[in-house]
Order: structure tokens, then C-alpha cells, then sequence
């Protein structure tokens, strides 16, 4: 049965969609790459054509996984019929209910090293929280002053509700009560932004892997080099 599943031609695809499966099964690491291979009813050596390593696969499978969550933020937040920090709101349900809905895929992208410098990633979550944060201080909503990091602000306290969720240490009984929780949790902390008027001088600047690559791929080139006449 698992070689009727392989037939569009799609190698890495079908692979990618095993691990996936996988990882919902047996969790992140309870599987390999030869695993994943008889799952589509292919050699392993067929599967090393497209991730020379289970690592390689683990590390694609979380690209696809953040691109795909990046998207369920953006279009969650355009649907929100409020233009101010509702918007940021349904940001905050639609990642906190995505962990708690799959918790074990969720898991793989929120370990550190999921993905690399190398990864890109579109849309990235973080770019589409950077991006409604930067809209919320274009339109007046949130103080120019609190804006430099507040996206890490944010995403610490919504990610934190999530992985207290999905570790159990903290138990809502249903999926109204979790979407209820987050909305106070990102109002209380946008509302706490808010009053951040002038930034402090000794703010720490945090920094990812996404962010360190962005900076990275905006940094100026050497300049090209003219001969002497």
C-alpha cells in the first residue's frame, strides 16, 4: 500500500509528507530516513537523490512547516473585520489553537536548530508579525517608541502560552477557552507595549536565526573592484 501512495512523481514532495507523518506518530526524533523512504516504497539510496540525511529532511520538512504556518497567520489576520489590535489577536489565536490542533509538528519547528541560515522561508511567521506590528505603529496604534523588538515581546508571551498548552502544564478545557485566553494575553501585552512611549537605552536586541539571515542577506557586498588606470 505505501507504493500506490507514490505515484505523481514528486519524490522529495512524498517524502516530505512521510516525515510529516512520522513525526505526528512517533515525534520528532522516534524515526529515519529509511523509514521515510519505505513509507513512499522507495530504496533508501533513491531518497538521497533529494536530503543526503535524515537531519537534511527533518530540517526541509520545518521549512515547509513554518511557510505553511506564516500563511495561516497572514490570511487569519486579513480576515479580521478590525483594522487595529484585533488583527494581532487573531494572529495570536491562529498560532496558539495551529500548536495545540498538531502538536507534534508543532514541536518540530519550535525546537532551536530547526531550520538553518541557509533557510528561506515565505511567508515567514516572523516577517508577518514584524509586518502587522510595523502597520499597527503606521497607523497609530502602537507608540514608534515600543516598536524596535516588540515582535519578540509578542511572540515570547503568545509561544509561551502554546508550549504550556502542549506540554500540559496548563489545561483549557476546549478550543473557545484557548482562543479566549490568548486574546487576553495579546491584549495585555500589546496594551503594555502601548505605553512604552521612548525606548530604553539598554534594551537588549534579540535575534534569530531568520533574523541574523536577514541581516546578513541586507548587509552591503564589497565593493566591486576597479583597476588602477
Amino acid at each position: 500500500m505505501a507504493r500506490k501512495r507514490y505515484h505523481h512523481g514528486d519524490l522529495r514532495g512524498a517524502l516530505l509528507e512521510a516525515a510529516e507523518t512520522l513525526v505526528r506518530e512517533r515525534g520528532v526524533d522516534g524515526w529515519s530516513l529509511r523509514e521515510a523512504s519505505a513509507r513512499v516504497g522507495v530504496s533508501p539510496s533513491a531518497a538521497y537523490h533529494h536530503f543526503g540525511s535524515r537531519d537534511e529532511l527533518v530540517s526541509a520538512l520545518s521549512e515547509v512547516v513554518l511557510a505553511r504556518l506564516g500563511n495561516r497567520l497572514r490570511e487569519t489576520m486579513e480576515a479580521a473585520p478590525e483594522q487595529g489590535p484585533e488583527r494581532l489577536a487573531a494572529c495570536g489565536r491562529a498560532y496558539v489553537t495551529w500548536a495545540v490542533e498538531d502538536p507534534a509538528v508543532a514541536r518540530l519547528v519550535f525546537r532551536g536548530g530547526a531550520t538553518t541560515a541557509q533557510s528561506a522561508v515565505s511567508p515567514h511567521p516572523h516577517d508577518v508579525l514584524t509586518t502587522e506590528l510595523d502597520r499597527l505603529t503606521d497607523a497609530g496604534h502602537l507608540p514608534s517608541g515600543a516598536r524596535p523588538g516588540a515582535e519578540f515581546v509578542v511572540w515570547a508571551a503568545i509561544h509561551g502560552l502554546a508550549v504550556l498548552l502542549i506540554d500540559g502544564l496548563v489545561h483549557i478545557d476546549d478550543r473557545q477557552g484557548v482562543e479566549f485566553q490568548t486574546e487576553r494575553l495579546v491584549f495585555a501585552t500589546f496594551n503594555g507595549l502601548a505605553r512604552e512611549t521612548a525606548p530604553e537605552p539598554d534594551r537588549p536586541v534579540p535575534t534569530t536565526t531568520h533574523t541574523r539571515r536577514l541581516t546578513q542577506s541586507a548587509a552591503p557586498g564589497p565593493a566591486p573592484h576597479t583597476p588602477s588606470p
